[in-house]
């Protein structure tokens, strides 16, 4: 409280700048202007100053001080006043937060100094009341304290904007520095020097929200046992879930209830895989993942078991599906490779089982048989080109969000480990010929097209990878291609019935042309003789 007021000028050299002043960043051209207005109108309003021994300090007015030196004035006008250390803090970083010129890494200083006061004691509505501003706005201001040190620096030298750096404060510290370089993206021309583009908040808050920020609906473990992980506590009252601390994470989608820690996540994961095992031992441990299983692993790999479906089928002929049949050999399964880790499955991992691991028959050679592998053709082939349409339209749906050099660092990666088959897909969807006899030639064919590729391509090459990375049998390929489709709303019934309609038109005109054909054998035409 102030108990006395007096206005007066003083000489400068009576005069000292606050340490706790909260404004650390004088821009020099904007008090080279305040200078310039001093020397024409003079100091307007009074410097707020206290007295400290034998000086007065500077409450209030540290950039007006600054620009008299500047103009070389021997005085300035003061308002002496009687406060207390914390009276002269609260008295500053106020005065100086309700300016509109000071940067957001002081104002948050300014609002931590405040809240780490003892006397009095501050609650964040407290300063958003004193200040003048929203809880969400002090709140996301504070976080600001917490930025790495690279983070700090690129927003102190204006490479990143207030509202990337708010977003960057919701992360983990260690999560930072990876998400910072999602800010930029490498914009090349005429084989020019790549050069680094500062990308709209709006593309780093999707980028986050699919690459950093963990969706809690899914998780397999519970959101409300806080001895899962005991440093950790319970998701349902921690501050890094989206869904809680609403002040910090504003503007975020209210459906979106996530982690904004992975490593928390994953440890709880495992906590949760382990405690699984150990309650239900006999519980079949599977992977997800694809590539080699690593030696004398129990886990079972992708291809040794078949996951039993909970759902019905929806066709008669899923019907005959294995998926969809139980046997005596099913039993509960956990995931402890890949994604999903920690969810539970029934499969039948038995290799005997005649119903889920059969022996396909031979194929015969009658006519039926005939008849039925043409009919598995044709079908195959209207699945295929639905399939590539399906793509297409997926791909079509696909934004640009990595830059370049990521982009192709991934896609060049996923390419290497497919099969002929998924190979000869990517070649003929982009008109690039058919797979070259030498594996080599084909990779360089690929990594060619890649390179000279442009960010949207490799973007939609980089769902097709993935997609096709899921495709590894039938079944799966199907399964891969609806829930991609899903994703970015394709009307794959719409491509379905297109490609009927072409291959239907096709066998027409086929049958056309046969029959034109035998018409001149059938009125007793002769062919030509040969002279």
């Amino acid at each position: 409280m102030i108990t006395a007021s007096e206005y007066r000028d003083l000489p400068l050299e009576c005069l000292a700048e606050s340490a706790n002043n909260p404004r650390r960043r004088f821009d020099e051209s904007a008090l080279i202007e305040l200078a310039d207005s001093i020397r024409t109108q003079g100091i307007l309003a009074p410097l707020v100053v206290r007295p400290v021994g034998q000086h007065f300090e500077i409450v209030a007015g540290a950039r007006r001080f600054r620009a008299a030196q500047i103009v070389g004035l021997e005085t300035a006008p003061v308002r002496i006043v009687e406060l207390s250390d914390a009276q002269a803090l609260e008295t500053s970083i106020v005065e100086n937060l309700q300016r509109r010129d000071v940067h957001p890494l002081d104002e948050a200083q300014g609002f931590a100094v405040l809240m780490r006061l003892e006397e009095p004691k501050y609650s964040i509505e407290q300063v958003s009341a004193k200040c003048g501003k929203g809880p969400a706005y002090v709140a996301a201001r504070l976080r600001l304290t917490e930025l790495a040190a690279e983070v700090v620096d690129a927003f102190a030298k204006d490479e990143i904007g207030v509202g990337h750096a708010l977003l960057l404060a919701k992360l983990q510290p260690e999560q930072q520095l990876e998400v910072l370089n999602a800010c930029y993206q490498e914009q090349y021309s005429n084989g020019n020097k790549a050069k680094r583009i500062l990308l709209p908040v709006r593309h780093l808050q999707q980028w986050i929200e699919h690459n950093v920020f963990l969706e809690l609906t899914s998780a397999p473990f519970s959101k409300v046992e806080a001895e899962l992980v005991p440093e950790a506590g319970a998701c349902s009252d921690c501050s890094k879930r989206t869904g809680h601390n609403r002040l910090l994470f504003d503007g975020m989608e209210p459906k979106n209830d996530s982690c904004s820690d992975p490593q928390c996540y994953a440890a709880k994961i495992e906590a949760h895989v382990r405690q699984a095992i150990a309650a239900k031992p006999k519980l079949v441990q599977i992977s997800t993942a694809y590539g080699a299983q690593k030696e004398g692993s129990s886990v079972v790999p992708r291809n040794r078991y078949v996951e039993i479906r909970q759902e019905k089928p929806t066709k008669k002929d899923q019907e005959s599906w294995p998926e969809y049949k139980t046997c005596k050999f099913t039993a509960e399964a956990i995931i402890t490779e890949g994604s999903e880790k920690g969810e539970i499955r029934r499969v039948c991992a038995n290799p005997e089982c005649p119903i889920h691991h059969a022996r396909k028959p031979k194929p015969g050679i009658d006519a039926a048989v005939k008849a039925e592998q043409e009919k598995r053709r044709r079908e195959e082939a209207i699945a295929q080109v639905t399939g590539l349409r399906v793509l297409s339209a997926i791909t079509e749906a696909v934004p640009v969000r990595l830059m370049k050099r990521d982009l192709l660092f991934v896609v060049e990666r996923l390419s290497a480990v497919l099969d002929d088959r998924r190979l000869a897909i990517i070649l003929r969807q982009h008109s690039l010929g058919k797979p070259n006899a030498a594996t080599d030639a084909t990779a360089k064919q690929l990594s060619a097209f890649f390179r000279k590729a442009d960010e949207s391509t490799l973007g939609r090459l980089l769902i097709e990878l993935a997609v096709l990375q899921a495709s590894a049998s039938p079944s799966e390929s199907s399964k891969a291609l609806r829930e991609t489709a899903e994703f970015y709303k394709v009307d794959v019934g719409a491509i379905t019935a297109k490609v009927k309609q072409e291959f239907a038109t096709k066998d027409k005109a086929k049958a056309a042309k046969t029959a034109s054909e035998r018409k001149p054998a059938a009125n007793g035409a002769k062919k030509p003789v040969a002279a």
